[in-house]
């Protein structure tokens, strides 16, 4: 997250390095919380969970092609909180200790938001890749019986079944899913063929259900990384089970919306979560 003193600006209050889970034999897990400044009423909150194939990335160093746009300050702009999650990176440990660490990040802000200026009940999570597909893991998986139940998910190119990964690659990928050095593999400890198992537990498309929060899945036609089937596959099921789920195929875009300009599909994002986060918006039944 760029740091509001280094640039100068008086819009947001920046909170760093907060604590939200502590495992043995690691570093503490943590978040940075960007508030706006000056807010009449607690805000609603959007975890952002950055991606980098489960092998690389930070949520203090957002890659340079996505600040260009810089989706945190129209965030900002739109009236919400932003929260940048922490993640286990799978060199480190294999899933689900990401879904985990992420959950943890949800949680704290359910159970000490309102702290900070942020509403615990009106909590939204946005992924690109594979961000993308936690996010949409914490959002078919996420219950009221452990605070980490959020409102909304938006989710970029992401992942939505591991087993169907390799069979809808784009005609000019390069990645062979199933093999044992694939990201998909790297993360669960296993490859696909030998453990299909893995691939279901880890897949989004598990755990479909009715009573799934509202979903944007946005996704370009020409990526050669995350087949946009996978989008597809989970917006179909989705509408099957008679959840709230809106599909944008972003035509000529490649992974991270490249060949396309991002500023028009940060502003969808945010009139979702706009939308789907407002104080009046229909209440999710238990889950």
């Amino acid at each position: 997250m760029i740091d509001a003193a280094s640039r100068g600006w008086s819009d947001r209050v920046v909170h760093r390095d907060i604590v939200v889970n502590e495992v043995p034999g690691f570093r503490p897990l943590t978040l940075d919380l960007v508030v706006p400044a000056e807010a009449p009423a607690p805000v609603p909150v959007l975890v952002w969970i950055h991606g980098g194939a489960w092998l690389f990335g930070s949520p203090k160093h957002p890659a340079d092609w996505l600040m260009e746009a810089d989706p945190f300050t129209a965030a900002i702009r739109a009236g919400f909180a932003v929260a940048s999650a922490q993640y286990r990176l799978s060199g480190e440990a294999h899933f689900p200790a990401q879904l985990d660490d992420v959950k943890a990040a949800v949680r704290w802000l359910h159970r000490r938001g309102d702290g900070v200026g942020v509403d615990g009940e009106r909590i939204g999570v946005w992924g690109e890749s594979a961000g993308g597909h936690l996010a949409s893991l914490v959002a078919l998986t996420g219950n009221d019986r452990d605070d980490s139940r959020v409102r909304a998910a938006v989710c970029w190119y992401a992942p939505s079944n591991l087993l169907t990964m390799q069979s809808q690659a784009h005609p000019s990928g390069t990645i062979d899913h199933d093999s044992a050095n694939s990201p998909e593999s790297l993360l669960l400890g296993g490859t696909l063929p030998e453990h299909p198992e893995l691939g279901r537990a880890a897949s989004p498309i598990t755990y479909v259900t009715g009573q799934a929060p509202p979903m944007l899945l946005m996704h370009g036609d020409q990526d050669v990384v995350v087949p946009v089937g996978q989008s597809e596959e989970l917006a179909a099921a989705l509408t099957a089970a008679g959840a709230e789920v809106e599909l944008s195929v972003v035509r000529g875009a490649d992974h991270c919306f490249a060949g396309v300009p991002l500023e028009p599909l940060i502003r969808d994002s945010l009139a979702f979560f706009t939308r789907a986060l407002a104080p009046d918006a229909a209440a999710l039944p238990p889950h």
